[in-house]
């Protein structure tokens, strides 16, 4: 048994499962961040542009409630809800593009990173203007 939490440890200690509980941690809060982007931002603006609807509460009713004599429901109505379908639509695009803005800056980032190490490990040497000249002056030489 001992040997088994030995085990444990050593794989929950892992680097890239820590990099990977982290990644976890900061999508879950950066998913309340664009959720509320979206709810709180975007989509009161849009629902503003086509007539001051709310989105979320766009829904296309199949079926009505059921009442009974006293008014009480005793079969919920039946909605599809197209409006919440749409709003998940705009937080998905959102984060979809945060991703792709974050992901090009830090690729673009590391090529500048890699363009300056190769400059800095590249051998320092005559230019190709020197080396012509050197090249044409053995040439009269001769």
């Amino acid at each position: 048994m001992k040997s088994f939490f030995n085990e444990f440890k050593t794989f929950i200690m892992r680097g890239n499962v820590l990099d990977m509980a982290v990644g976890v941690v900061i999508a879950t809060a950066f998913g309340k961040i664009t959720n509320s982007l979206v709810n709180d931002i975007i989509m009161p603006i849009i629902g503003k542009l086509v007539g001051g609807v709310d989105l979320s509460y766009l829904n296309i009713k199949i079926q009505d409630a059921i009442l009974d004599a006293e008014g009480n429901v005793t079969k919920e109505a039946i909605n599809i809800g197209i409006g919440t379908f749409l709003v998940t639509i705009i937080d998905f695009l959102i984060i979809a593009f945060v991703i792709f803005v974050v992901i090009k800056a830090i690729n673009k980032a590391s090529e500048k990173l890699i363009k300056k190490k190769e400059e800095e490990e590249a051998p320092k040497g005559p230019s190709t203007e020197e080396l012509l000249t050197e090249i044409l002056t053995e040439i009269k030489k001769k």
